[in-house]
């Protein structure tokens, strides 16, 4: 494991792969601003692990015995002041991975991802940034959502309604992928104004991360 400072970001690894564990905790280690405390072999030892607390961001593989990747996402969710949680999978469009991010996952990483980049990821989804390109935002929504029923519709129109003007701009600059360093370039806004829209966005559309809010403005019929 790295060494705790202060500032650090806590990085809790799982993955039923010793190897994967020892290869990430390698990469992260080597970042001042990362530091990992903590490895679980499967869903149950993580959820164990964050309950415990003392754990910013979960790197969390899918598949895996005891509890998948998904329930135990589901359960670390669910917990109270829940850290942020990535998946970690061997496929772009694996259907687990949709049912992870629909599920409340903050965003995902390919397993060969580069080195600099999974460091950059981290950081970025504990500051509230999109983890996914638009193309994969827009590959998701569609498997999540060709078949929403109209209860969904239903729903996403009356949390959408109640979005200001500004809001629902803001929203559908992210139900196209748009970081938020874009949304503000885009809509002339300051990068803390943008923050403060997108988290009134999360409480009003009733969603934990930038996947949800797409979702919720494909249904609602703005995308």
């Amino acid at each position: 494991m790295s060494q705790t400072t202060e500032s650090a970001v806590r990085v809790l690894l799982v993955d039923d792969d010793a190897l994967v564990r020892a290869g990430l905790a390698l990469i992260l280690g080597g970042s001042e601003a990362l530091t990992v405390v903590g490895e679980a072999g499967d869903g149950r030892e993580a959820v164990e692990a964050v309950r415990r607390g003392g754990v910013d961001v979960v790197l969390m593989d899918i598949r895996m015995p005891v509890l998948d990747g998904i329930e135990a996402t589901a359960q670390v969710l669910a917990l109270p002041d829940p850290p942020k949680v990535i998946v970690l999978t061997t496929f772009d469009a694996d259907d687990y991975v949709v049912r992870a991010l629909a599920a409340g996952a903050h965003g995902f990483l390919l397993k060969d991802t580069a080195p600099a980049t999974i460091v950059d990821a981290v950081g970025r989804v504990v500051g509230g940034e999109p983890m996914l390109s638009p193309t994969i935002t827009a590959q998701l929504i569609r498997q999540v959502t060709d078949a929403a029923p109209t209860s969904a519709v239903d729903e996403a129109r009356g949390r959408v309604s109640g979005l200001t003007e500004r809001e629902l701009e803001v929203a559908i600059e992210v139900g196209r992928g748009a970081s938020n360093a874009e949304i503000a370039e885009n809509l002339y806004l300051s990068l803390a104004t943008v923050k403060a829209h997108i988290a009134h966005i999360f409480a009003k559309l009733d969603v934990t991360n930038r996947v949800q809010v797409a979702i919720r403005v494909h249904d609602a019929g703005l995308l």
